[in-house]
């Protein structure tokens, strides 16, 4: 037992590593988000250019939470005590960033690979079918790939920082931030139109203006996460796992937790109920931003800008493609303002508390939501084909730069507050992230399945998904203030989580 215990101290010394090595860990996340960023900005209009119906162009996006509902959970189970010499974290975060590559380069050449194999070049419904298989394959490896990577990554930090709160916030507004810079640069590129000229061997028979410019992005894509999985995995040097930390606790609560982590929902049963609060919470607080995030350039296209991508009116599809751009430099400006609200999300937190900065950032968001309601009747009144007044457009893009700040809170506190609940408790911290995505990627399976029937039911168009994700949103404020259990000053001048007294937190 001292022998565990001295192990656990030298474990923990060397994990803690300097701020600016910290912050060159989390730099995979601008990798990371850039990716991801052309996902949420493109691909749902590309589907619709393949011929993919819009009621129909979300059940795309189920791969994505199928996936993480099976790979991170495994990742992070086995990231735990993976014995490499490497480290526990570092092999699966190189394995994921090499599977995003590969899946980047199959979406990109989705359609040149399907003209190759008897596609028609035309837009029209049901004329690329080869072209859709290889796509939803790809995609399907780009989310297999990137649950692969986002777990251990958030992991990593975790061990870096162990049971220091103020440090862990320090770590996942580093995260945060490079996310940010990375949502940045994939919405600014995004939102470029030229760069079929800059890269012109993107464009071919098969691949128009739109495609060669999403190659091409997807291309510079490739090029940041490669650059960036590079300094993050040399930034500084794991603790090997040993089995030896196996029997760091007199009782049986570590090891019988550890034991149940392959069979994750009987980890899910046995969780304590203030972890059931968190995982609660963060399930609205996705419910709420997947009906924007998958549609929110395309609610731009359709419903600001009243285009359409497969009309046979060049002016209609004209319209719709400028409506996605404008929502790309919309996604951008949200970047920045995700930026900046993340350097102050730990001072924030540390003065009010984490419960009533989630609520607050909740109740923006349902705000937010509900003001595209009044944006979109705005817009239907202008005449068909004329686009929307300029009134309606800056007033659009103030709203894609306002959700920037409840977004930073997203992506950080519900991370915060997992990690350090998990190492008061003992549990595996790749485990922890695996479990807390579960809350992430069962409502957007529910938005992926539901979102495109429960807009047709409504007349089409994205809004009525969007008002239910508004709901949802000031559902999850008001539970982030009543349940969440709050942080309060302990005698070292630390912060522990406050406890109830049916909690049953050792």
């Amino acid at each position: 037992m001292e022998r565990g215990e001295s192990f656990k101290r030298v474990n923990r010394g060397k994990n803690r590593i300097p701020l600016q090595s910290l912050a060159r860990v989390a730099c995979i996340a601008a990798g990371v988000q850039f990716g991801w960023a052309l996902q949420l900005s493109l691909l749902t209009p590309y589907v619709q250019e393949l011929g993919i119906p819009h009621a129909w162009a979300s059940f795309v996006w189920l791969c994505g939470p199928i996936s993480g509902m099976l790979v991170q959970p495994i990742v992070g189970h086995y990231s735990d005590r993976f014995p490499g010499k490497w480290g526990r974290r570092r092999p699966f975060i190189v394995i994921g960033a090499t599977l995003v590559v590969v899946a980047v380069l199959i979406i990109g050449f989705s359609a040149d690979l399907g003209f190759l194999l008897g596609d028609s070049n035309s837009s029209i419904v049901g004329s690329r079918p080869r072209a859709i298989v290889i796509f939803v394959i790809g995609f399907w490896v780009l989310d297999l790939a990137n649950n692969t990577l986002q777990g251990p990554c958030r992991a990593l930090l975790a061990d870096f920082t162990g049971k220091d709160q103020r440090r862990t916030r320090r770590a996942n507004a580093f995260f945060s931030l490079f996310m940010a810079i990375g949502n940045v640069l994939g919405f600014a590129t995004g939102a470029y139109d030229g760069w079929y000229k800059i890269f012109s061997f993107t464009r071919t028979e098969a691949c128009d203006i739109a495609c060669a410019n999403l190659k091409s992005a997807f291309l510079l894509g490739v090029l940041l996460l490669v650059l960036t999985t590079i300094l993050s995995v040399t930034a500084a040097s794991e603790v090997p796992w040993d089995p030896i930390t196996k029997i760091v606790n007199d009782d049986d609560e570590e090891e019988e937790g550890e034991a149940v982590f392959w069979e994750l929902f009987g980890a899910l049963r046995d969780l304590p109920r203030p972890m059931w609060y968190i995982l609660a919470v963060t399930a609205l607080t996705w419910m709420a931003w997947f009906p924007f995030l998958l549609f929110d350039t395309d609610w731009m296209g359709r419903d600001v800008y009243r285009g359409e991508p497969s009309s046979p009116d060049p002016k209609i599809t004209a319209l719709y493609f400028e409506g996605v751009h404008m929502g790309s430099l919309g996604l951008m400006l949200n970047s920045v303002v995700l930026g900046l609200s993340s350097l102050v999300i730990e001072p924030l937190c540390h003065k009010l508390g984490s419960s009533y900065v989630w609520g607050l950032a909740n109740t923006i968001m349902a705000a937010c939501f509900a003001a595209t309601a009044l944006l979109t009747h705005a817009a239907k009144q202008e005449p068909w084909g004329m686009g929307p007044p300029l009134y309606v457009t800056i007033c659009s893009l103030v709203i894609f730069a306002v959700l920037g700040a409840p977004l930073a809170v997203t992506y950080s506190i519900p991370y915060a507050l997992t990690a350090t609940f998990t190492e008061k408790v003992g549990g595996g911290q790749g485990l922890s992230m695996g479990v807390l995505n579960l809350a992430v990627v069962i409502p957007q399976m529910i938005v992926s399945v539901g979102s495109g029937p429960w807009d047709e039911l409504f007349g089409g168009g994205n809004l009525p998904a969007f008002l239910l994700g508004g709901a949802a949103a000031l559902a999850g404020g008001i539970a982030a203030v009543l349940i969440l259990p709050r942080p309060t000053p302990d005698f070292k001048g630390g912060i522990r989580l406050r406890r109830s007294r049916s909690s049953p937190i050792p």
